[in-house]
């Protein structure tokens, strides 16, 4: 499922800034679908690992629950990292001005170990959030990302 694209994505010294479009507003936030926390912590156990300074007071997993999709993707984009060999001290930020970009327009940052690797992050983690998405809201259980794969191609990248 298609639910957010890279409208650019550019790389400085310190972070990669990914200029993310959601295009249905039903897909803006991850309460829009049930269960999706509890799936995002099923395929990527090492979220419960995560903080977040504007996170809830309950945990992560209260946050991933009802949080804008954009900031799933930088969360699922550093657990791959993670799984790579990135450091897990590695932070981010998702941001959003819908006056000055659009709605649904976000902008999503991470610090990153190795460039390469935090983009091909971003690129895993999009694929990620689109079948926590879909789900079987078609009736037909679609099979999950191979994790395990998309980490290893992402320390080949190293």
């Amino acid at each position: 499922m298609n639910v957010l694209s890279f409208d650019r994505i550019s790389v400085d010294p310190e972070r990669v800034e990914a200029i993310v479009r959601v295009y249905d507003s039903a897909h803006s936030r991850t309460s829009s679908v049930l269960g999706l926390a509890e799936r995002a912590l099923e395929l990527l156990p090492g979220l419960r690992r995560h903080t977040c300074e504007n996170g809830s007071a309950h945990g992560i997993a209260a946050e991933l629950a009802d949080t804008e999709t954009p900031h799933l993707l930088e969360h699922v984009a550093f657990e791959l990292m993670a799984l790579s060999g990135s450091p897990r001290t590695l932070r981010g930020e998702t941001a959003w001005d819908f006056s000055a970009d659009g709605v649904g327009v976000y902008r999503v940052r991470l610090a990153y170990d190795n460039d390469l690797v935090a983009l091909g992050a971003l690129r895993s983690a999009a694929e990620v959030v689109g079948w926590l998405f879909e789900g079987n809201a078609s009736g037909t259980r679609i099979e999950p990302p191979d994790v395990d794969a998309l980490a290893h191609a992402l320390r080949d990248l190293r």
